[in-house]
């Protein structure tokens, strides 16, 4: 199975923020779940992986090739609409129609009917989550491989995130297609998501496969005497209030049958989020 998306060692230094290194490969049919906090370096690793911002270090291949070259084949939808709030809904069918040799004037449509977005709408009329259901109508009108989204679920009510996710999963069903989606709605990524990434502060602390990811991670309730006796080597970050402890662990069936009288949760991954960010480290 080729990779559509293939990071090495990309790096983005500001003054007072570095993004990277970053090293990852999208397989193609997947989709990729990219979590992280605010300021964690989320859109910046997009925007350096489109050459928007020029990275400082690393190589980018979209699609086997540069990212110049697989841009034709590439739809985005960034964290808010970038067409001009002048233009009508259905301008946008003849402006890109002259930007993508693909573009399908009739699919444009059928995704503006499906995510009920009125044509004859001005964009500056449109609500956000509007403006985010039209960006990936013209995300998918010219038929692309790869996706690159950013925020691209955010203000949509769940029926409606639910039916693009199910939009993902068909478009992922060609093993020539991949996604790369960044959301703070984790729990659509739980739904969908092949993989996991995870930036904190513009590093990537974890990227592995979701289901492998949250097996092997576990929330751990207990007194703050028994989370002395646990070995260190289990303990990825813990929070202790006055009366209990809890601890994000690592290797949760190894750590069950090493201390069967201890409870021990499946971790979602806000969970894992937060403990990172929060808790204290082993």
């Amino acid at each position: 199975m080729t990779n559509c998306i293939e990071l090495k060692g990309l790096v983005k230094q500001y003054k007072t923020f570095t993004l990277g290194p970053v090293d990852l490969k999208v397989p193609g049919g997947s989709i990729l779940g990219l979590i992280g906090e605010n300021g964690a370096g989320k859109t910046t690793l997009i925007k350096s992986m489109l050459g928007i911002v020029r990275p400082t270090a690393g190589e980018v291949s979209l699609l086997g090739t540069d990212p110049d070259r697989a841009k034709e084949d590439i739809g985005i939808v960034l964290d808010d609409c970038f067409f001009s709030e002048y233009l009508r809904v259905k301008d946008v069918n003849s402006v890109l129609c002259r930007v993508y040799r693909n573009w399908d004037k009739v699919l444009f449509q059928h995704y503006l009917d499906k995510f009920s977005v009125a044509g004859g709408k001005g964009i500056r009329e449109l609500s956000r989550g509007m403006r985010m259901k039209l960006s990936l109508a013209a995300a998918l009108a010219h038929r692309p491989r790869l996706l690159l989204l950013d925020e691209a679920t955010a203000g949509l009510d769940p029926v409606v995130r639910e039916e693009i996710l199910d939009e993902f999963l068909a478009f992922v069903s060609d093993e020539e297609h991949a996604i790369l989606i960044s959301s703070h709605i984790t729990s659509d990524l739980e739904k969908a998501a092949d993989y996991i990434a995870y930036l904190h502060k513009g590093k990537l602390l974890l990227c592995d496969e979701k289901d492998r990811l949250l097996e092997s991670y576990g929330r751990l309730v207990c007194t703050k005497e028994d989370l002395e006796q646990v070995d260190r080597g289990y303990l990825v970050a813990t929070r202790k209030s006055q009366y209990s402890a809890e601890a994000l662990i690592r290797r949760r069936g190894d750590f069950k049958r090493l201390y069967p009288r201890l409870a021990v949760e499946p971790v979602t991954l806000d969970e894992l989020m937060v403990f990172v960010v929060k808790g204290e480290k082993a």
